[in-house]
């Protein structure tokens, strides 16, 4: 067995900076890495001065999707996510999309049968 192999590991680090952009990164490091030790190794922290991990309403770390603190100790193959906080509340968004389309005119209330409740 090659010893290099069992002692290093594969991550996949991603960050989005604003909508439509991602910059993603792979990153051989040793294991027992931390999340913290490989965003510093990644120069994710560097690139982007914005991220302050320290302030855990306004950014967030995950893995795959799952959020998780910044000692734990990754894993091969993992994919490292940053998310940074929401700009606009996600049911403002929906509610003002809604809107915009027509509530009565067009999308999925369009057709009514005659004599429905409107919104039926």
């Amino acid at each position: 067995m090659n010893d290099a192999a069992n002692t290093s590991i594969t991550l996949t680090l991603l960050y989005s900076p604003e909508p439509r952009v991602v910059d993603e990164r792979t990153l051989c490091c040793a294991t027992g890495t931390t999340v913290v030790q490989a965003l510093e190794q990644s120069g994710l922290l560097r690139d982007h001065p914005e991220i302050a991990l320290h302030d855990a309403d306004a950014f967030v770390v995950g893995i795959w999707g799952r959020k998780t603190t910044p000692d734990h100790v990754l894993r091969d193959l993992d994919r490292l996510e940053i998310y940074r906080a929401l700009t606009v509340d996600p049911m403002v968004a929906r509610r003002e999309r809604f809107q915009k389309q027509g509530a009565g005119r067009t999308g999925l209330f369009s057709k009514r049968r005659p004599g429905a409740k409107p919104g039926y």
